[in-house]
């Protein structure tokens, strides 16, 4: 028990007025009594017995009832540690991820949540609360009431560690404060739990679905092209109880193209083919339906018209293998004598190629260089009689390294860089009993750039960094046999696929993602994303014949979007959340070490009320003391002398 007024409580000695009062009342002389008044005696000394009694009784009820005054006075009462500090801060974070859109006990678990927060929240009292997406410092519980209802499932989810991190470093230095960090999440994915700072304490709200039952479209891709259609796969999986067959429809611009079955009587996880005719242009939704988790039933696509990648091949030796290569219906391919340049077809160029040059003018080198310096790519392949020193300046210019000497000394090209992008879907497993190709002589190239082909003691054949590449070595049927080699087709067009990358089928948000769209803009000219509810500008750089495009967190929803200049259409691209929270795995909060864990938002606040209420007991003492005076009246009334 612990005092408002414990100053008052001084005033109980004033209790031993009263004592010592009675005490000098009851002090009397000493009488002897004959021997012929003995009935007397008797009778007079049950009288004075009686009347002693009744005299302890009287000074013992005004004693407690002094005493209860005073102790009324004194405002005793009864409360934690926690409720008597008055630095308080409180800390919530409320998980809005797409996986709190499972369905519990009451519905959804994020709306109940937030009807339970709308429902409890009171007064003036400020606190700070995050979610996956947004902070907000220091807000009243009264403002937090008014946008709790609005807040909107976010495909961002912080992992429990993350959450804990961020909630501690929202709380003040200050060591006198009592700290309060609330989570109201649902575990997903949360296998180890990390530790708790000293300090701190904290209390989970543990949301559970009733059922942890779940469909979902993963993911889409391109399987096979052809000049009359694209084959579209789609992989479909399925957790818990689900039905044996569900059904997943294909829309193109708005409609339905076609629909299938999904069959989960035996797999969990398959995939469904589609056929699209239409290679102009489409924007594709596939769509499913589930009840349990919505977010995942939908996945957005698009296809474009297949842009041809402009290709120069500047050339001092023999072209046929650029030829056959590149003279293709994908390509727009125009090929340059090395004395006869025409220097202005360089900046509208994807990919050039600069093939068995003996020397590389200063004026090529120039143009090369802004070509470069544009975002084009660009393919170097020394001559058997290169002039080393304007191939160095060329280097150098692009800070990919230099030549040092011509080594004569035939080796084999038998390492392949299986990790570099230019072959990561070329091979499906590394290959060892390769027909490799060889060369007789090369030039010994000092650089940091990254090696594509390496001869078997190591010394580069080919590199790459960023968008140039260069060789060591003649491709000429004298010096190599590289040409008729099966490496040089997937290295050679897959730089050029790479000159100018294309949108890919979708992209998923908040992730960083660059792609090129190949339009020409003048200085004042920017390229939009559109979709039915929204336009933004995002990241670019404009490039000699391309906009690079990049994007992170934007666009905020899933959708397809046309790519924009003014109110031309340039490109479809689409959007989608990604997938990770379609597997519905949830941790255990018990085996969380030093949290408190309750069961719903109204749990949380009754324990956080019971933390902080104060109970008076000062009301009991006045009865108590009205008893006691109540009990004196009876006792001068009732009891006899």
């Amino acid at each position: 028990m612990q005092f408002k007024h414990p100053e008052l409580l001084y005033a109980l000695l004033l209790l031993l007025i009263p004592i010592f009062i009675h005490l000098f009342q009851l002090r009397r002389f000493q009488k002897v009594e004959f021997t012929n008044v003995a009935f007397l005696k008797r009778v007079t000394l049950q009288t004075r017995k009686s009347s002693r009694l009744k005299k302890w009784l009287t000074l013992l009820m005004r004693l407690l009832a002094l005493a209860c005054i005073i102790l009324a006075f004194a405002q005793p009462f009864s409360a934690s540690k926690t409720a008597l500090n008055k630095e308080k801060e409180t800390v919530l974070y409320l998980d809005n991820s797409f996986s709190m859109q499972a369905k519990g006990a009451n519905g959804p678990l994020l709306a109940r949540a937030k009807q339970q927060l709308y429902e409890l929240l009171e007064g003036s009292e400020k606190l700070t609360w995050f979610t996956n997406d947004d902070t907000q410092r220091n807000v009243s519980q009264s403002d937090l009431k008014g946008e709790v209802l609005s807040l909107r499932p976010s495909h961002t989810q912080l992992t429990l560690e993350e959450a804990v991190l961020k909630g501690n470093q929202l709380f003040s230095d200050n060591p006198a404060a009592d700290k309060r960090l609330i989570l109201i999440t649902d575990l997903q994915n949360s296998q180890s739990f990390p530790e708790l700072k000293e300090g701190i304490k904290t209390d989970v709200v543990a949301l559970q679905p009733v059922t942890a039952n779940n469909i979902s479209i993963d993911t889409a891709y391109i399987r096979e092209a052809s000049q009359t259609g694209l084959q579209l796969d789609v992989v479909v999986s399925a957790e818990g109880e689900v039905p044996e067959n569900v059904p997943i429809s294909l829309f193109g611009q708005g409609s339905l193209i076609a629909k299938t079955g999904v069959d989960f009587s035996e797999n969990k996880s398959n995939t469904v083919s589609f056929t699209l005719e239409n290679l102009e242009g489409i924007q594709g939704e596939l769509r499913i339906t589930d009840a349990d988790l919505p977010y995942d039933n939908s996945l957005f696509f698009s296809v474009n018209t297949p842009k041809r990648i402009k290709v120069l091949s500047i050339n001092q030796a023999s072209s046929n293998f650029l030829q056959r290569l590149f003279d293709q219906s994908g390509y727009e391919y125009l090929q340059q004598t090395h004395d006869a340049v025409n220097y202005s077809d360089i900046a509208t160029q994807d990919f050039i190629v600069l093939n068995e040059l003996e020397t590389v003018p200063v004026s090529l080198i120039n143009s090369l260089k802004a070509f470069s310096d544009g975002g084009g790519s660009l393919l170097v392949i020394p001559s058997v009689n290169s002039d080393i020193t304007s191939y160095n300046i060329l280097l150098n210019s692009l800070g990919i390294g230099s030549f040092s000497s011509e080594v004569n000394v035939a080796k084999n090209i038998s390492k392949i860089n299986f990790s570099h992008p230019l072959y990561s879907s070329v091979f499906e497993k590394k290959v060892t009993n390769f027909q490799f190709p060889k060369v007789n002589s090369f030039l010994e190239l000092s650089s940091n750039a990254a090696p594509l082909l390496s001869f078997e003691d190591g010394k580069p054949f080919m590199v790459q960094q960023g968008k140039v590449s260069v060789g060591t070595a003649a491709y000429s049927s004298e010096n190599s046999n590289f040409k008729s080699s099966p490496l040089i087709v997937p290295t050679l067009i897959n730089m050029a696929q790479q000159s100018l990358p294309l949108p890919e089928l979708y992209y998923e948000i908040g992730k960083t993602n660059t792609y090129a769209i190949p339009v020409t803009l003048t200085q004042d000219e920017i390229v939009s994303l559109k979709d039915s509810l929204q336009s933004f500008i995002p990241l670019q750089q404009t490039k000699a014949n391309s906009v690079s495009i990049t994007t992170t967190d934007t666009p905020s929803h899933s959708g397809n979007y046309t790519a924009e200049k003014g109110e031309t259409m340039l490109e479809y691209v689409a959007y989608n959340y990604p997938r990770e929270e379609s597997r519905l795995l949830y941790g255990d909060a018990e085996e969380w070490e030093g949290i408190t864990v309750h069961n719903s938002v109204s749990q949380l606040f009754e324990t956080i009320a019971s933390d902080n209420k104060i109970s008076s007991f000062w009301k009991w003492f006045v009865i108590f003391a009205i008893v006691f005076l109540l009990g004196e009246m009876l006792i001068l009334k009732f009891l006899k002398n």
